[in-house]
C-alpha cells in the first residue's frame, strides 16, 4: 500500500464507517475493513478499477465523485477520504464542503507541487515540471489543479474548514517506502496529507 495510504490508515478509529471518494483499486478500503473493521465504502470513475474492488469483496459505486456524494445524507460518515484527487477536481470548495456535510472528518492528500525539484525543473528547463509523483506532460495531466501545502492551508481559511492534522511526507519513486518531512514541508514534502474538520 503507498506510503500516504498508510498514514491515511493510521488515523482512522477503528469500527469506523469510511467513503473513500476515488478509491482506486481499493487498497485502503481493503486493509481497513481487513485490519480495522471499518465499514467502508468507494466511489471511483474508471470502470476496471471498480471491477478490481469487486474482485476484492468491496462495496465501491462506480460514478462522478462530485455527482455522488450529493446523494448522502448529513453525517452519514465517520471519515471521507480524498486521496490524490484533490488536484483534479473542477470545484474543490464544492467538494470539500460536500465531504464535510456527508462525514464528520475529511482526509485529504495530494502532491505538493511547491517540491524543490518541481521548482527547479521548472527554473532550468523553462518546461512544465514532470516528477516521479506528477508523471504527465501538461497536455495530457489528469491534474487541472496546482496545488501546495501553503495554498490548501490558505484554502481552509478562505472556505471556512478547520486543519485538525497535518503531515508532510516524501516517497520513493513507487511510493511505497517514504518518510515524514518535519522541517520546510512546502520546500521538501513530495505530498500533503490533512486531517480537516467543519469550521
Amino acid at each position: 500500500m503507498r506510503f500516504d495510504l498508510q498514514i491515511i490508515a493510521s488515523w482512522i478509529e477503528p469500527g469506523s464507517k469510511v467513503l473513500d471518494l476515488g478509491c482506486g483499486e481499493g487498497d485502503l478500503l481493503y486493509f481497513l475493513r481487513g485490519n480495522k473493521e471499518v465499514d467502508g465504502t468507494g466511489i471511483e470513475q474508471v470502470e476496471a478499477k471498480v471491477v478490481q474492488c469487486i474482485e476484492k469483496g468491496l462495496s465501491v459505486l462506480q460514478g462522478d465523485i462530485n455527482e455522488e456524494v450529493m446523494d448522502y445524507p448529513d453525517n452519514t460518515f465517520d471519515y471521507v477520504i480524498l486521496s490524490q484527487t484533490l488536484q483534479q477536481v473542477y470545484e474543490p470548495a464544492e467538494l470539500i464542503q460536500s465531504l464535510l456535510r456527508i462525514g464528520r472528518k475529511g482526509i485529504v492528500s495530494f502532491p505538493n507541487f511547491s517540491h524543490w525539484r518541481v521548482r527547479l525543473q521548472l527554473l532550468t528547463t523553462g518546461y512544465a515540471p514532470i516528477t516521479k509523483q506528477l508523471p504527465y506532460d501538461w497536455h495530457n495531466t489528469p491534474n487541472i489543479r496546482v496545488i501546495t501545502l501553503r495554498d490548501f492551508r490558505k484554502f481552509s481559511r478562505d472556505v471556512g474548514f478547520h486543519i485538525l492534522r497535518e503531515v508532510a511526507i516524501n516517497t520513493n519513486s513507487e511510493d511505497k517506502v517514504g518518510n515524514i518531512v518535519g522541517s520546510l514541508p512546502n520546500l521538501r514534502a513530495t505530498y500533503g496529507i490533512f486531517l480537516i474538520g467543519r469550521g
